[in-house]
């Protein structure tokens, strides 16, 4: 009985992490491309002069 509840518990959390990578994976390439988006149209905007930076490097 015991070994049925740890493989049970196994693939949970197994299957919880799988879904929750998943979902990193998603806000990631979200987060890339409004950071690309942002980049291009700011530089677009000031016609190549790095006036107004939206980020602070």
């Amino acid at each position: 009985m015991l070994l049925i509840i740890a493989v049970l518990l196994l693939a949970l959390l197994l299957g919880g992490l799988g879904f929750a990578s998943h979902v990193l994976w998603w806000i990631a390439v979200v987060v890339l491309v409004v950071w690309v988006l942002g980049f291009v149209l700011r530089s677009a905007e000031t016609g190549g002069r790095p006036r107004g930076r939206w980020y602070r490097w």
